[in-house]
């Protein structure tokens, strides 16, 4: 299985894995069983945005209007971003 998203890939958080605000320290974490990921303001926008429906290239497309930003470069890091969170199973993905 390759890590990498197709454009039409609609990636989600599986079962058990849910992201919550951090009381303590502000922002948001990504908590899984007996795992637990401080996100940095850019994983934050980028699964804030994820609802299991919203297409990779949709997400990829409200970021880079929401940032202003070069979308080749917004979708190359959300790319890495999401096979990295999918090697580790905090991800998933419906075609």
């Amino acid at each position: 299985m390759t890590l990498a998203l197709a454009p039409t890939d609609r990636p989600y958080l599986p079962r058990g894995v849910r992201l919550v605000a951090d009381r303590v320290r502000g922002g948001l974490v990504l908590l899984a069983p007996e795992k637990a990921v401080a996100l940095d303001p850019v994983g934050e926008a980028i699964l804030s945005r994820m609802d299991g429906q919203t297409s990779l290239a949709a997400l990829v497309d409200q970021l880079a209007a929401a940032y202003d930003a070069p979308r080749a470069e917004i979708e190359k890091d959300v790319q890495a971003f999401l096979q990295g969170l999918r090697a580790r199973m905090f991800l998933m993905v419906s075609p």
